[in-house]
């Protein structure tokens, strides 16, 4: 009886046969569309960034003579008549992951073409992210009124005002950003625009949601850089 599998074409031998392996991933991105794969690339070169401004700061920390002032004082928040160590940061932690998990329900729900389930959730996770901005903002205005400056603090160590401010506030624009843009895409998931196909920002083609994805891609990296800055600035 004839084997009648279908059959792999035959692999060239030598160095074709190794560019032919590598050259067989690109289907997996043949099926991926233009603006889910741009964001992919934008992630990708933003990763590059934040990975330089970490590693700068863990040089500048790790090579200074004057002592690194302590995270548990400067972040420490007077409360109740104690001073509470970190307490800041851990809500505005809770809250920036917390928004992940609404922002990948809202991306559930868009594929469902739940319009309104996906408008709360987005208007929730962009609460959330407005939130956290907020709250960064009275840290910043905290430290500012303590005497810290990009050149210097009275804690110890002049690289941990500039390094602070850098960090902290890239990543903040990032979020505030990302709240512009969960807004603007909400509003048109609300509208219908999806459902009509029709032609502007962040609508290409009817019934496409995808764009309600590309922004839970962009808000889970901008969640997942925040995990990195609490382990290496406040934790460390």
């Amino acid at each position: 009886m004839a084997d009648t599998a279908h059959t792999a074409p035959d692999r060239p031998d030598g160095l074709k046969g190794i560019a032919s392996d590598w050259a067989s991933d690109q289907r997996a991105f043949k099926t991926a569309s233009w603006g889910k794969s741009m964001m992919w690339i934008f992630l990708l070169s933003d990763t590059f960034v934040f990975g330089c401004f970490l590693l700068s700061y863990m040089t500048a920390r790790m090579s200074t003579t004057v002592p690194w002032p302590n995270s548990s004082e400067v972040f420490a928040l007077h409360m109740f008549g104690a001073d509470i160590p970190l307490i800041l940061i851990a809500i505005m932690t809770f809250v920036l992951i917390s928004s992940s998990g609404t922002m990948a329900m809202a991306v559930n729900f868009a594929y469902r073409r739940n319009r309104r389930m996906t408008v709360i959730l987005m208007l929730f996770t962009a609460l959330m992210g407005a939130t956290f901005v907020g709250m960064q903002a009275f840290e910043w205005t905290k430290l500012i009124q303590e005497g810290v400056r990009p050149w210097g603090n009275p804690w110890g160590a002049a690289q941990f005002g500039s390094s602070f401010f850098m960090i902290t506030g890239f990543h903040g624009t990032h979020v505030t950003i990302g709240v512009i843009f969960l807004l603007i895409v909400a509003r048109k998931v609300w509208r219908g625009d999806y459902d009509r196909g029709e032609r502007g920002f962040f609508t290409s083609r009817r019934g496409d949601y995808e764009q309600v994805e590309i922004m839970g891609l962009y808000w889970h990296f901008v969640d997942l850089v925040w995990v990195f800055i609490f382990a290496f600035f406040y934790l460390w």
